[in-house]
């Protein structure tokens, strides 16, 4: 009986996390523009936390629960806003069905749960 017990709770162990595991809490977001090489400020809970000095280009962040809006501008063109809206990460559900409320927690408490828009394209309007 111990032995089904201590089988258990390894099992919930491996199975927590399973988010940050096969997602991470990291991940890369790939701006484009129209036209190319515009400047990007990333902002999250009203702080620039990334800048990309001209588009094309990419960013590493924090998968958090808060929103990203991406702010880019060019010389002759109006400045252009897209929010990156944070959603569900693909895991979460395997983890909620798999382990339950402990391994969301887990992911939840590191952020591995959210995920935004990979590929973000942004088109400028001339002046």
């Amino acid at each position: 009986m111990k032995t089904n017990k201590l089988l258990l709770t390894a099992s919930l162990l491996l199975l927590t996390g399973c988010a940050s595991i096969v997602s991470g809490t990291t991940q890369t977001i790939n701006v484009s523009t129209t036209p190319a090489g515009a400047r990007c400020e990333l902002v999250r809970e009203g702080k620039v936390f990334a800048t990309i000095a001209s588009t094309p280009g990419s960013v590493e962040v924090d998968r958090l629960k808060h929103d990203i809006t991406i702010n880019c501008s060019a010389p002759g063109y109006q400045t252009s806003t897209y929010i990156n809206e944070s959603g569900a990460a693909g895991a979460t559900f395997g983890n909620i069905i798999l382990g339950g409320g402990i391994g969301w927690a887990v992911d939840s408490a590191r952020g591995a749960d959210n995920s935004y828009d990979e590929n973000v394209h942004i088109n400028l309007t001339k002046l």
